[in-house]
């Protein structure tokens, strides 16, 4: 199975906005408040090893909750602020 291509910095800039609000891993899935599916802080450390790829609702509530477009999250060209 082919695997899709997946942004080369999505997990430094998780890590960058969970590491900027002053969150744990844990305090970040509570502040997410994301009800797709249940979200566990170990996923949080995988995602931001880029060791699993977040789904594209996920990466929104990250967005919405840094204040920044999904765009500043997926291009590895822009930097987050």
């Amino acid at each position: 199975m082919n695997r899709r291509a997946m942004p080369k910095k999505l997990g430094k800039k998780m890590r960058q906005i969970r590491e900027g609000l002053g969150m744990s891993q844990r305090q970040i899935v509570d502040a997410l408040n994301y009800k797709d599916t249940p979200l566990r802080a170990s996923q949080i450390s995988q995602y931001e090893n880029n060791q699993r790829e977040p789904t594209m609702m996920l990466v929104l509530a990250y967005a919405r909750l840094a204040g920044v477009s999904m765009e500043v999250l997926v291009d590895d060209k822009l930097k987050l602020r």
